[in-house]
């Protein structure tokens, strides 16, 4: 059989696109509208994607004002109320929501978590974040935010605390014997009694244990930090390679991180987030991505170029060459694949402003056969397992890629037709981690 593709859809916001809202034919208040968001999940069910993905932000993103006000990240829903609502409208398609080690109660989250699992019968993920907005950190009772090392040991603890506590259930505790009227075996309920730097968590969790085992574990990030917790414990690895060459070179490199803690590398996957044009000719498709490129305010360039680079950029010289950055504590991986991307194509200041905001993420641009092509390059050439798939409007950027990408994927075998598993876990082949209570 032909190696497949697995595929995420990036939801929340709707579309990463800096001027996505503008164009003549999106509700401008997709990233809140129910409907419309029930419409696009169903969609991408129908097109049998692996699962829907969704950031998320516990404070306004930090811009001046001037381009914070033409942003739509203003508001959005909270990702586990948004997916829980989409889980009663869909049958298959995983839901994966980001969830914060800096900020959240891993006993709240696990619980969350695991009631996420049970609602939609196995198809749940967890996507790690160490959030590094510092604006965060203010409505959480801090000063200052976390230094990076310390959010990726809290990170550590957290996920610890987490899987320990999913754990704490045999997944045969209930016996719901009405003849005896006994309701528990409360033998395999255990408390973890973790105690550390960090928390001290009695549990036991007061839900079942969650149908997959654990929700599905997703990390994004190409920090030293990011990637050795990622190798050890994430069944997903969100990148953001802007070439094949540094696509490949993260994917053999987490691989063996991989290996290295004693992992089948199999068992991790490897998506790095694209935003694709598809047009039914070349020039229709580069004509797209020109359109929603022109609709960018110029006011927006330079902080989404801060946000990307973890440093203010108001102070370089527009008109120069980027110059040597100290290293910021907030996504060091971010940070690199954007100078890399300045040095590898000799860019202005200004010129990657430009390209920070359109969206952030590698692009793809083209006809079907050609994003087709692309991907199945970067598949069997060791660069990815499958991609996260940026749409870059709404409704028109998922139409595009559900209509004509998606079916020439399927015609060569790259993408699955219908699914095949139930669970989230079993659709992109990763094995349901035991209980220790049941060995």
């Amino acid at each position: 059989m032909t190696k497949q593709l697995c595929l995420g859809g990036f939801m929340r916001p709707i579309c990463l696109h800096t001027a996505w809202w503008r164009h003549p034919e999106a509700p401008a208040d997709a990233n809140f509208n129910w409907p419309v968001i029930k419409s696009l999940a169903q969609k991408l069910e129908r097109a049998c994607f692996d699962a829907i993905f969704t950031a998320d932000h516990l404070a306004l993103m930090p811009m001046p004002p001037e381009a914070l006000k033409r942003s739509a990240t203003v508001t959005s829903f909270d990702p586990l109320m948004m997916l829980s609502a989409i889980a009663a409208c869909t049958d298959r398609i995983g839901l994966i929501a980001t969830g914060s080690t800096s900020y959240e109660d891993p006993y709240l989250l696990a619980r969350r978590f695991a009631s996420l699992d049970h609602l939609s019968n196995g198809r749940a993920g967890w996507n790690i974040v160490t959030t590094v907005n510092p604006e965060a950190a203010l409505n959480f009772g801090l000063e200052t935010a976390l230094r990076h090392a310390q959010r990726y040991e809290r990170a550590d603890e957290f996920f610890e605390v987490v899987t320990k506590l999913w754990d704490g259930w045999s997944d045969n505790a209930l016996k719901m014997d009405k003849e005896s009227g006994v309701f528990s075996d409360i033998e395999r309920i255990r408390p973890i009694n973790h105690k550390g730097k960090y928390f001290s968590v009695k549990g036991p969790l007061n839900i079942a244990r969650p149908v997959q085992g654990w929700p599905v574990v997703a990390l994004a990030g190409a920090s030293e930090g990011a990637r050795q917790m990622a190798a050890k414990s994430a069944d997903l690895v969100f990148g953001n390679a802007r070439s094949i060459e540094t696509g490949r070179s993260f994917y053999q490199d987490m691989k063996s991180r991989a290996v290295a803690f004693g992992r089948n590398p199999d068992h991790i996957k490897i998506l790095p987030a694209n935003q694709v044009y598809v047009g039914h000719t070349r020039a229709e498709a580069i004509a797209k991505k020109r359109s929603m490129d022109d609709l960018v305010h110029v006011e927006s360039n330079i902080p989404n170029l801060s946000i990307r680079l973890g440093v203010d950029c108001s102070k370089f010289d527009p008109d120069k060459l980027l110059p040597e950055l100290p290293v910021t504590e907030q996504g060091q991986g971010n940070q690199r694949e954007w100078v890399a991307l300045a040095r590898r194509e000799k860019l202005t200041v200004r010129e990657l402003a430009k390209r920070a905001a359109e969206s952030g993420t590698g692009e793809m641009v083209g006809t079907p056969s050609e994003i087709a092509d692309q991907m199945e390059e970067w598949l069997m050439t060791g660069a990815c397992d499958g991609f996260i798939i940026v749409f870059h409007t709404v409704p028109d950027g998922y139409d595009d890629f559900v209509t004509m990408v998606v079916p020439e994927l399927q015609r060569r075998g790259l993408m699955r037709t219908e699914y095949t598993g139930n669970t989230l876990r079993e659709n992109i082949g990763l094995p349901r981690p035991n209980s220790p209570l049941d060995n």
